[in-house]
């Protein structure tokens, strides 16, 4: 009787180690990442507005329907990359993520300058460039640094009422994720 207890234990905790293990494997052997998913709304270096539903909006986690949302695909391998929009809102988040997904710079207009949306994304390599360049350009605006190759940008917008959703609509299609 012992070893059917033994063994049906190992089976249950093995059992639970593969299902774990599983569980864990599954974003590092996907091809369906956010990434891909937002390919499909069209070329690097633009900004896509992303509706509250379909599978571009269920990668992107929390989604808060207060929230217009936009996102941008671009690749460092080309230059720096600069996110700006002439227009505000009054309350904007700017979250830069690697290829896989993984949050490595976040911003909001409480902690921008002048809460305008102006942040050059480069290499560490870039950077210095940008640096020795000493373009009045870079003075005003926020270097993310990072040593990722590609990447996309996620611009959320907050709709305080209905009345705001025009002047975010703007703020949204003005953003720009160009090439610096």
């Amino acid at each position: 009787m012992v070893k059917w207890l033994y063994a049906a234990a190992a089976g249950i905790v093995g059992a639970g180690i593969v299902h774990i293990a599983t569980l864990l494997l599954i974003p590092a052997v996907t091809d369906i990442d956010t990434w891909t998913r937002l390919s499909a709304f069209g070329n690097l270096n633009e900004f896509h507005q992303i509706e509250l539903t379909g599978s571009a909006a269920a990668s992107i986690r929390a989604l808060d329907p207060t929230f217009q949302v936009a996102a941008c695909r671009f690749d460092l391998a080309d230059g720096p990359v600069e996110i700006a929009s002439p227009e505000s809102a009054p309350f904007w988040s700017l979250s830069i993520y690697n290829r896989r997904g993984e949050n490595i710079f976040s911003i909001n207009d409480r902690t921008a300058n002048e809460a305008l949306l102006d942040v050059i994304v480069a290499t560490p390599a870039q950077v210095v460039e940008l640096r020795k360049a000493q373009t009045p350009e870079i003075e005003t605006s926020i270097l993310a640094e990072t040593d990722i190759g590609e990447g996309f940008v996620v611009l959320r917008a907050f709709v305080e009422d209905d009345s705001m959703k025009p002047a975010i609509a703007a703020f949204l299609e003005e953003a720009s994720c160009d090439l610096f």
